[in-house]
Order: C-alpha cells, then structure tokens, then sequence
C-alpha cells in the first residue's frame, strides 16, 4: 500500500499563491507519473498538472502559465506552485500518483490522496 499526504491548500485572495505537497511513503519500488486534479462542486474531477518520471509535464489550459508542476524523486514528492490564482480555480485538489510495488515490477497501481481546499475570493 501506498500513503500520500497532502499540505499547502487554503484561503487565499485572487492573484495570490499557494504551493501545493504531496508526499507518498509506503511500498514504492518506483514512481511512474505524479498529479494533481481538481473538482469543483457539482462538477467532475479534472486533471490540472502531472509529471513524470523523466520530468516531462502535461498541464490542463486553463493553468498553463500560472501553475507549476514540479517532483522531487528522492522523497517521492510532487509539488504546485499555483501563481495568480483566480476565483474559477476553487476546487478539493486531489494528488495522483502511479505506483510501482516490488511484488509486482511490472504492473502500475493508481493512489490518490484525501484532497486539499483551495478557495480563492475574489
């Protein structure tokens, strides 16, 4: 099994920042892609940035330029650096991470994280 825990959501004003952990501990042979999505209530859950291995990132529009995505492999942690943030980027965020067990090399195993409120007044 694989733990992730989450820092760094909360209350902030329009234009300001936030940075965003999640650090995963556990039974971790390797790492394949680390993420964050997002959901808004009454809406589904969007990917927002992911990672991977190799560094390369995929970033949803809406935050290309404003949001960014980073990993540290030594402690298994993904962070967000979310800049200029706007009210529409209200949502739980949710981090998800591709898990490799030593019991099983070759298959990939989904984990997500509890969520973190990111509320942003206008």
């Amino acid at each position: 099994q694989v733990q992730l825990v989450e820092s760094g959501g909360g209350l902030v004003q329009a234009g300001g920042s936030l940075r965003l952990s999640c650090a995963a501990s556990g039974d971790i042979l390797k790492i394949n892609s680390m993420g964050w999505h997002r959901q808004a209530p009454g809406k589904q859950r969007d990917l927002v940035a992911a990672i991977s291995s190799r560094g390369d990132t995929n970033y949803a529009d809406s935050v290309k330029g404003r949001f960014t995505i980073s990993r540290d492999n030594a402690k298994n942690t993904v962070y967000l650096q979310m800049n200029s943030l706007k009210p529409e980027d209200t949502a739980v965020y949710y981090c998800h991470t591709v898990v490799r067990h030593s019991d099983s090399p070759l298959v990939g195993y989904n984990y997500w994280g509890q969520g973190t409120q990111v509320t942003v007044s206008s």
